[in-house]
Protein backbone atom coordinates (compact mmCIF):
# COMPACT_ATOMS: atom_id res chain seq x y z
CA UNK A 1 0.00 0.00 0.00
CA UNK A 2 1.54 3.02 -1.03
CA UNK A 3 1.34 6.04 1.76
CA UNK A 4 -0.40 9.11 0.75
CA UNK A 5 1.00 12.38 0.25
CA UNK A 6 0.25 15.55 1.94
CA UNK A 7 0.63 19.18 1.26
CA UNK A 8 -0.94 22.81 2.13
CA UNK A 9 -0.45 23.13 5.64
CA UNK A 10 1.16 26.51 6.22
CA UNK A 11 0.40 29.60 8.68
CA UNK A 12 -2.39 31.59 8.77
CA UNK A 13 -3.95 34.08 11.50
CA UNK A 14 -7.80 33.26 12.84
CA UNK A 15 -10.35 33.49 10.14
CA UNK A 16 -8.49 32.09 7.23
CA UNK A 17 -8.30 29.69 4.82
CA UNK A 18 -6.35 26.53 3.95
CA UNK A 19 -6.70 23.77 1.31
CA UNK A 20 -4.96 20.37 1.90
CA UNK A 21 -4.16 17.93 -0.44
CA UNK A 22 -3.62 13.88 -0.14
CA UNK A 23 -2.38 12.38 -3.30
CA UNK A 24 -2.92 8.73 -3.64
CA UNK A 25 -3.08 6.18 -6.47
CA UNK A 26 -6.27 5.69 -8.19
CA UNK A 27 -7.09 2.63 -7.40
CA UNK A 28 -6.60 3.82 -4.01
CA UNK A 29 -9.12 6.42 -4.03
CA UNK A 30 -11.51 4.23 -6.17
CA UNK A 31 -11.55 1.39 -3.74
CA UNK A 32 -10.46 2.25 -0.22
CA UNK A 33 -11.91 5.07 2.17
CA UNK A 34 -9.84 8.57 2.42
CA UNK A 35 -9.50 10.17 6.24
CA UNK A 36 -8.81 13.46 6.83
CA UNK A 37 -6.82 13.27 10.95
CA UNK A 38 -5.42 16.04 13.17
CA UNK A 39 -3.21 16.12 16.11
CA UNK A 40 -2.78 18.99 17.90
CA UNK A 41 0.46 19.37 20.19
CA UNK A 42 -0.17 17.19 23.71
CA UNK A 43 -3.23 15.45 22.28
CA UNK A 44 -4.56 12.49 21.05
CA UNK A 45 -4.81 12.23 17.17
CA UNK A 46 -8.33 12.91 16.53
CA UNK A 47 -10.77 12.54 13.21
CA UNK A 48 -11.91 14.82 10.90
CA UNK A 49 -13.75 13.50 7.59
CA UNK A 50 -14.03 10.12 5.85
CA UNK A 51 -14.98 9.46 2.56
CA UNK A 52 -15.54 7.00 0.18
CA UNK A 53 -15.95 7.38 -3.36
CA UNK A 54 -17.08 3.59 -3.55
CA UNK A 55 -19.97 4.00 -1.56
CA UNK A 56 -20.56 7.86 -1.96
CA UNK A 57 -20.23 8.71 1.33
CA UNK A 58 -18.83 11.22 3.53
CA UNK A 59 -18.63 11.21 7.44
CA UNK A 60 -17.63 14.90 9.37
CA UNK A 61 -16.52 14.75 12.72
CA UNK A 62 -19.76 16.74 14.04
CA UNK A 63 -18.14 19.89 14.96
CA UNK A 64 -15.85 20.86 12.19
CA UNK A 65 -18.48 20.11 9.35
CA UNK A 66 -19.68 23.38 9.40
CA UNK A 67 -16.19 25.33 8.48
CA UNK A 68 -14.81 21.95 6.96
CA UNK A 69 -15.15 19.89 3.78
CA UNK A 70 -13.81 16.90 1.56
CA UNK A 71 -14.02 16.73 -1.86
CA UNK A 72 -11.95 14.86 -4.44
CA UNK A 73 -10.50 14.86 -8.29
CA UNK A 74 -10.38 11.62 -9.94
CA UNK A 75 -8.35 12.71 -12.72
CA UNK A 76 -5.80 13.52 -9.94
CA UNK A 77 -5.98 11.41 -7.29
CA UNK A 78 -6.51 13.98 -5.00
CA UNK A 79 -8.67 14.32 -1.93
CA UNK A 80 -8.92 17.84 -0.36
CA UNK A 81 -9.96 19.38 2.65
CA UNK A 82 -10.57 22.53 2.57
CA UNK A 83 -10.49 24.95 5.96
CA UNK A 84 -12.37 28.00 6.49
CA UNK A 85 -12.95 30.20 9.42
CA UNK A 86 -9.74 28.51 11.04
CA UNK A 87 -9.17 28.96 14.80
CA UNK A 88 -6.23 28.82 17.05
CA UNK A 89 -7.98 25.44 18.13
CA UNK A 90 -7.58 23.95 14.48
CA UNK A 91 -3.50 23.89 15.12
CA UNK A 92 -1.86 21.18 14.80
CA UNK A 93 -0.67 18.25 12.37
CA UNK A 94 -2.77 16.85 9.38
CA UNK A 95 -2.70 13.50 8.43
CA UNK A 96 -4.03 11.66 5.66
CA UNK A 97 -5.00 8.01 6.02
CA UNK A 98 -6.40 5.15 3.93
CA UNK A 99 -9.35 2.73 5.40
CA UNK A 100 -10.58 -0.20 4.61
CA UNK A 101 -13.91 1.53 5.45
CA UNK A 102 -14.47 4.96 7.18
CA UNK A 103 -15.71 2.85 9.77
CA UNK A 104 -13.14 0.20 9.39
CA UNK A 105 -9.20 -0.59 9.85
CA UNK A 106 -6.60 2.12 8.78
CA UNK A 107 -4.29 0.55 5.84
CA UNK A 108 -1.42 3.37 6.05
CA UNK A 109 -0.92 6.78 7.20
CA UNK A 110 0.86 9.92 5.11
CA UNK A 111 3.44 12.16 6.66
CA UNK A 112 1.56 14.87 7.82
CA UNK A 113 1.06 18.73 7.24
CA UNK A 114 1.29 21.50 9.61
CA UNK A 115 -1.69 23.56 10.49
CA UNK A 116 -1.15 26.59 11.84
CA UNK A 117 -3.21 29.16 13.17
CA UNK A 118 -2.49 31.99 14.93
CA UNK A 119 -5.00 34.66 17.00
Amino acid sequence: QARPVESGGGSVQAGGSLRLSCVVDAFTLGYYAIAWFRQAPGEERQGVVCIELRKGTTYYDESLKDRFTISSDAAESTVFLEMNGLETDDTGVYFCAVRNHCRGDLRTWGQGTQVTVSS
